[in-house]
């Protein structure tokens, strides 16, 4: 059975931004073969969108949730849509606001 790819948009609150936090999602991205990118925003969260087979989209959601050990993960919104095919190689982008 072929596993559905999906597209995943996460907003992560919290202490997320001069912790690593961008470098952390890009190394998990990449190993999980996924499409996407991530960012921080100008209000303090940082900002992902990712593409690729739904179970590794989970693993990466789960890996944000915790972020890395100098993190501290408040909250994360996480919206689902279907796959667009659109996203680059895992990259980080310049903060937006």
């Amino acid at each position: 059975m072929e596993e559905t790819n999906q597209r995943m948009h996460v907003i992560v609150k919290g202490i997320v931004q001069g912790v690593g936090f961008r470098f952390f999602v890009l190394t998990h991205g990449k190993n999980f073969n996924l499409r996407g990118w991530v960012r921080n925003r100008a209000n303090g969260d940082v900002e992902v969108e990712a593409e690729g087979p739904r179970s590794q989209l989970e693993e990466l959601l789960q890996k944000l949730k915790t972020g890395p050990d100098s993190a501290m993960v408040v909250d994360t919104d996480v919206n689902w849509d279907t796959f667009k095919g659109n996203l680059p190689p895992f990259t980080v982008l310049p903060t937006s606001n």
